[in-house]
This record gives C-alpha cells, sequence and structure tokens, in this order.
C-alpha cells in the first residue's frame, strides 16, 4: 500500500503527521484542523507523542470540529498530566465534545485499531522520566496477516483441507506481523533496534550538528542531531525515511544541503523525504526523493 502522509513539522511551532489510509494522525500541532479540513474527520485515531504544546496546540479545534460519539480517541501517555486536563475543559467549554474517548496509554501497550492493524507504544527518552512513568513516546505501527505455518506450505489443497477439517484451522495458522510504519516523535537517537524493519519510518531530525545543539540538548528536552539519524539508518533496515522537526534557525538550503551531503557520506541508497520548517507538505511520498 503506497500511503498518502500529509505533514507539517517545525520545531517549537507545530508537528503533526496524517496517514490518511491508516485513519491515523500522530500528534496535532497548531494548524492541523484547518490543514486537513474535511479529511480531518478521516482521523478516527490520535495518538500523541507528548504535552509539549507544539504537539498537542491544535486538539481542541481539531476535536471541537470532529467529535461525534465514540471518535475521535485520543491516545496519550498516561502519565501526562495535560490530557486530563484538557479533557475536562474541553467537555466544558464544548460539551457536544462528550463522546470523544481519551485514552492514557503505558509503555509497550498494544492497541488494536482495525482487524489487521496494532499500534504499539514505544518508550523514547525526550522527556526524563523515571521508569514506570509515561511521558514521551514514539508509535509503531503492525499490519496483521494470518498465513498458513511453513511446514505446511508444500502440502496440497485436497491435504490441507483434510488437516482443517481434523484440526481446525487456527492449528495450520501463524500470525504474521509486518511493521509498515514508525513514528518517532522527539526522541535523541540511542537504541536502533527501535526502528530497525520498519517499513516507512517518520523521524525527527531537529538539528545539524554543532557545540550550539549539544548545549541546548544537554539542558531541555532531548532531541536528534540530523548526523546521527542518517548514521542510524545506514545501520538499521528500513525501506522510506522521512524527516522533519527541523529547527527554524536553518534555511531549506541548508537543510537539503546536509541531507544530501550525510545521504552520500553514508551511502543511503532508500527514499529519503524532509518536511521543511513552515510548510505543510502534502502526499509526501508522491514527492522527489531528496537523495534521488
Amino acid at each position: 500500500m503506497k500511503f498518502n502522509i500529509s505533514g507539517y513539522s517545525t520545531a517549537l511551532f507545530s508537528t503533526w503527521y496524517f496517514v490518511e489510509e491508516l485513519g491515523i494522525l500522530f500528534d496535532a500541532g497548531d494548524g492541523v484542523a484547518s490543514a486537513l479540513l474535511q479529511k480531518a474527520r478521516k482521523a478516527d485515531h490520535v495518538f500523541i507523542s507528548h504535552a509539549d504544546r507544539d504537539h498537542l496546540g491544535g486538539l481542541l479545534q481539531f476535536n471541537q470540529l470532529n467529535a461525534r460519539e465514540g471518535y475521535p480517541i485520543l491516545h496519550y501517555p498516561a502519565h501526562c498530566g495535560s490530557f486530563p486536563a484538557i479533557e475536562e475543559f474541553t467537555k466544558k467549554f464544548d460539551p457536544h465534545v462528550k463522546g470523544t474517548v481519551w485514552k492514557a496509554v503505558i509503555e509497550d501497550e498494544e492497541i488494536q485499531i482495525a482487524d489487521y492493524l496494532i499500534v504499539k507504544a514505544i518508550r523514547n527518552e525526550h522527556v526524563k522520566a523515571d521508569k514506570g512513568i509515561h511521558k514521551s513516546f514514539s508509535y509503531k505501527v503492525y499490519q496483521t496477516k494470518t498465513k498458513l505455518k511453513t511446514e505446511y506450505a508444500s502440502l496440497s489443497q485436497d491435504r490441507i483441507k483434510q488437516l482443517i477439517s481434523e484440526s481446525g484451522r487456527e492449528a495450520l495458522s501463524e500470525v504474521v506481523r509486518t511493521n509498515i510504519l514508525t513514528y518517532s516523535g522527539d526522541t535523541p537517537v540511542d537504541d536502533y533496534a527501535k526502528w530497525d524493519k520498519s517499513k516507512i519510518l517518520i523521524h525527527e531530525a531537529t538539528f545539524l550538528g554543532g557545540k550550539d545543539e549539544e548545549r541546548i540538548n544537554k539542558h531541555g528536552n532531548k532531541h536528534s542531531n540530523l548526523d546521527e539519524v542518517i548514521k542510524m539508518v545506514s545501520e538499521i533496515n528500513i525501506e522510506t525515511l522521512i524527516l522533519g522537526h527541523f529547527s527554524s534557525r536553518y534555511s531549506n538550503e541548508q537543510i537539503d544541503e546536509e541531507i544530501k551531503k550525510l545521504c552520500k557520506e553514508y551511502s543511503i541508497k532508500v527514499p529519503v523525504y524532509r518536511v521543511l520548517p513552515g510548510q505543510i507538505h502534502r502526499d509526501i511520498l508522491r514527492s522527489q526523493p531528496i537523495n534521488q
């Protein structure tokens, strides 16, 4: 499936990504409703990575326009107190949004959003928190498919039908998971295994590198440097990379030049797309990859 992914992601100001075919909105930064218009109603599930205002500033408008009984379902890290406060406020300010479902999520929780789709919450280290305290998440989307177990694959159709009648279809089948998309949220680069085998990886790359960025990362919430992300991608197995959350201190030319340079340095062959600061990017995967 070729996903229609649209997004806006500028550090400090606003971040959101909408995957139309999956009905998923990752984060809900300022302007998301006005950018998506009627398409916003297709976002049945919203997964918020953390409580920074640039990732939830558009949530009130999005919710008041699209709330109906049982939807949208708003998933958020369980120990972010902002969300229960927003829920309480919105139900008083916009009484018609009472049908919205607010769901606190914990680390490694798996949310079934369709018969064939599971979203798993992955802890990241953007917000410092003790073990067992859930403040900041990345999210992995898995497609599930039931298939015949390998040991039965060479059997004839007649023999398979016989076994099914004797033992039941479940005895001959197994569920296979494919990580079709991963959204990093805000996070430092740490454990490469988190992102390995993602077909599509949407990863933040706030900084282009340098001493100023090192100083900021030491004193605030942790972010990624572009060179760290590209190096990581060179050592894992993914099929597509979407970069975003760049700081607006950089020009578009600086960002593009640095991506191209690093892709060449690390021999990145997978298509790389980028969401430039201050721009809504629509149907990202139909645009020209920056490294091709």
